[in-house]
């Protein structure tokens, strides 16, 4: 079996309402859906994106540009795309768009050849686990009211979810403390509760609104600092009553190792987009294995949840809704866990229909 063609499908996905967080405004996403097809007939889909569409087409070059490391070579041989991949991104940099770039084409042969074995990919890389606590990540905004707030996560709770996340990030903290009580008061003290910085705070602002915030029982503090500042976040994981998440906007196993070695977080969270794909997002996920450090994934619920249910060390999977239209098929949820599928490959398929709406309103 060979690789015969690699295309690349660029739609934009609005969101129904623009959601406001430490970071800016989202209103769509630039999404490019990839699929690899080989001779004999199999394909293999991966889906990356930007925010608001902004650079997708400097994504989709860059996709380009790694069409010929794949294209007349055997699917299987996943680590020796990933090696030429990385090798050949040398003189560009090992972060950013390049290794967004080597993550759709490595998840993409992933999939098909999960698909040509008829295993779905969790048993392929060794399964560990059929079904994994989610927590709804897809509202609970900087830019809506307290009450809106509450009515949400009234909402998300009723509809089975028993873990939930809002972000920080308003002008004061005794604002965002707040909020989050408002939240802890609606939805009472058994409902796991996830606060996201976003990256907006300084070292101090962090450790101050953290330890207001301890009277929430957060089940987690995530990414309070800007991903960078692995040495303050660190100090202020040492300084917070709460466990700190982090790691969504780090890049490749070096860059966990950097986060393991400083021990600046309790939960890492490796995004699929930003990894390097399949291949080294499973690294990364058995070298926080290695150091007795928990996961949990970033975005990307159709795909990741393959990869959650081959680890051990996984404490959560991200329901994240913003791209369920683009699939065919649709995650099952039962007593707050979702169910890893037992469909070949990733398990999820592009909505071909919704797809070619998509692409006849751009």
């Amino acid at each position: 079996m060979k690789v015969a063609s690699v295309d690349i499908q660029h739609v934009v996905v609005p969101l129904a309402k623009p959601a406001g967080f430490a970071l800016g405004q989202i209103a769509s996403f630039g999404c490019l859906l990839v699929t690899i097809r080989s001779d004999d007939g199999v394909t293999g889909e991966s889906l990356i994106f930007t925010i608001n569409n902004v650079r997708a087409r400097v994504l989709a070059e860059m996709v380009e540009s790694l069409k010929p490391l794949v294209i007349g070579t055997d699917p299987a041989m996943t680590n020796d795309f990933w090696t030429k991949a990385w090798r050949g991104i040398n003189f560009i940099g090992h972060k950013g768009v390049s290794i967004m770039g080597i993550s759709a084409i490595d998840s993409a042969l992933w999939d098909l050849n999960a698909k040509a074995a008829g295993l779905p990919l969790y048993r392929m890389l060794g399964g560990a686990q059929t079904r994994l606590p989610a927590y709804h990540s897809g509202g609970l905004w900087l830019s809506q009211s307290i009450d809106d707030l509450v009515a949400e996560a009234g909402d998300m709770v009723a509809s089975g979810f028993t873990a939930i996340k809002m972000r920080l990030g308003a002008p004061t903290a005794a604002e965002d403390l707040a909020r989050a009580r408002a939240i802890r008061t609606a939805i009472g003290p058994n409902i796991k509760f996830m606060a996201d910085g976003n990256q907006g705070f300084t070292e101090n602002e962090a450790i101050k609104r953290g330890r207001m915030l301890e009277e929430i029982d957060l089940t987690w503090y995530e990414e309070p600092l800007p991903a960078w500042d692995i040495e303050g976040l660190a100090r202020v994981r040492a300084a917070v009553p709460m466990p700190i998440a982090s790691g969504e906007t780090e890049y490749t196993r070096y860059g966990f190792r950097q986060m393991l070695e400083a021990r600046c977080a309790d939960v890492l969270m490796p995004d699929l987009q930003r990894a390097g794909g399949v291949t080294e997002f499973m690294r990364m996920s058995r070298m926080a294995e290695a150091f007795d450090v928990a996961i949990s994934s970033h975005l990307f619920s159709e795909m990741s949840i393959q990869l959650l249910g081959a680890l051990s060390n996984v404490v959560f999977l991200e329901y994240m809704p913003w791209f369920k239209d683009l699939y065919a098929e649709s995650l099952v949820f039962e007593d707050g866990d979702a169910l890893v599928p037992e469909r070949p490959g990733f398990g999820f398929t592009f909505n071909q229909d919704y797809v070619s709406f998509l692409a006849n309103k751009s």
